[in-house]
């Protein structure tokens, strides 16, 4: 029987089905600089090609003055390595920093013409749903795709490439220097798990997770846990899952990316019938992390690590 999914699910899954489709083209384009590159450079010069991943190569004839962000995570990043001047709006899903100019403009069902009157030199994608990208093409308004990077490598990729795309080279690719660093720094940090621990990642209470295939998954991973939605990845990277699939696998411990957009917690999943006698549920291994921190591919990753971190060595001991 299908359950009716949480309208904000929707909208998370909808993001989320798009990684899959664009992830092997991204994943072949997003490690290398674009043509035209000086990769040793620390600032972009300009004009400045870029080899946007999924995409044609991109000129960009001056440094951009008008960004429009259509990209939460790119948005994070823009603004995280000093570029949020040149930001003049993004959509509506792009709710940090709070000093971003939030807009109705919307990351999934764009308009050419509201996007338009933004007069924008330079729009960052995340999809291009009605050959979006084109349309503004035809108003000589340069667009970068950047659908949700499938490894750590290719979220560093991206940041070093807005760097180079807005004139702060040396501030991406000193982020995405960082953000790595602090990544391995947490996990090297973490003791691993005395037996092999298990975890469910909820992004909605209709039951979607993700696979090991995905960034987040192979984050999660590293921290020596094996994930209960694997089993399921034929399907997809985000497959929903049963109740009675979840009640056979009874994880270790649960992973809840739906606090915020569905008010999951705890003690909500501890109502959910036969949930009160999961391991994560009775050894009080339920972990409430922010949708966006744990969904994004921005610096901000690393403090969802931490709870991540905290949560494994915790259930480690036990």
């Amino acid at each position: 029987m299908s359950r009716a999914r949480h309208p904000l699910t929707r909208l998370l899954v909808a993001l989320l089905a798009l990684v899959a489709l664009a992830g092997c083209a991204a994943r072949e384009q997003a490690a290398a600089p674009g043509a035209g590159q000086n990769a040793g450079t620390p600032e972009a010069a300009f004009p400045v090609q870029l080899t946007v991943p999924g995409g044609k190569p991109v000129v960009l004839d001056h440094k951009p003055k008008r960004i429009v962000s259509l990209n939460p995570a790119a948005t994070e990043v823009l603004f995280t390595m000093g570029a949020g001047e040149q930001v003049v709006a993004v959509d509506s899903q792009s709710n940090f920093p709070q000093r971003a100019p939030r807009t109705a403009l919307s990351a999934l069902t764009p308009n050419v013409e509201a996007i338009a009157n933004y007069k924008p030199d330079l729009v960052i994608l995340f999809s291009d749903p009605g050959g979006l990208a084109d349309s503004l093409e035809k108003l000589h308004i340069p667009t970068i795709r950047l659908a949700s990077p499938k490894t750590t490598n290719e979220a560093y990729a991206y940041m070093r490439l807005l760097g180079q795309a807005t004139g702060h080279a040396k501030e991406g690719s000193d982020l995405a220097d960082r953000t790595k660093a602090d990544i391995e720094k947490l996990v090297a940090e973490t003791p691993k798990p005395a037996r092999p621990l298990s975890y469910y990642f909820e992004i909605g209470p209709d039951l979607y997770s993700l696979t090991s295939k995905t960034m987040i998954g192979q984050l999660v991973s590293q921290f020596g846990l094996a994930n209960v939605a694997d089993p399921a990845g034929a399907v997809g990277e985000y497959p929903q899952l049963s109740p009675a699939d979840l009640v056979r696998a009874n994880p270790d411990l649960i992973f809840l990316a739906d606090t915020v957009c569905c008010q999951q917690n705890a003690q909500t999943i501890a109502a959910r019938p036969g949930w009160n006698r999961l391991k994560a549920v009775t050894g009080g291994n339920v972990v409430e992390l922010n949708d966006d921190l744990a969904t994004r591919w921005g610096p901000r990753v690393v403090e969802a690590l931490k709870a991540v971190s905290a949560a494994v060595t915790k259930a480690g001991k036990a």
